[in-house]
């Protein structure tokens, strides 16, 4: 399931993060996500289950690792991107792109050696 993307949604350099991350979940977990996306819908009790530590870029990446490892059942519904109105904290600027991309990957590396 591919994101919907309108022109101008995602910067190249999401593009990339985004396949680049959701193709080392599915080497490293088997996963099936296709998209880190932005948004969640989780039960309650599930959500204290997975005990999420991150607070700022790598809090989805967390998430979805956790639903993986603990084999908890997930379903990834496509959504559409729309350009931003607005310059983003994190995708439109050098720090934030590059901070959200380290967190990602440290969390998709570390979480791997995890038992």
């Amino acid at each position: 399931m591919t994101p919907q993307l309108e022109k101008k949604a995602l910067t190249p350099q999401q593009r990339f993060g985004n396949a680049l991350a959701t193709q080392l979940m599915k080497l490293f977990y088997g996963s099936r996500f296709t998209d880190l996306g932005p948004f969640r819908a989780i039960e309650w009790h599930t959500l204290e289950r997975l005990n999420m530590t991150d607070k700022t870029y790598g809090w989805t990446v967390e998430m979805q690792l956790k639903i993986l490892k603990k084999g908890i059942a997930y379903a990834e519904i496509p959504v559409r991107y729309r350009p931003r109105i607005g310059v983003s904290k994190v995708s439109g600027t050098l720090k934030g792109t590059l901070m959200a991309g380290y967190k990602i990957l440290l969390w998709i590396f570390t979480y791997s050696l995890k038992r």
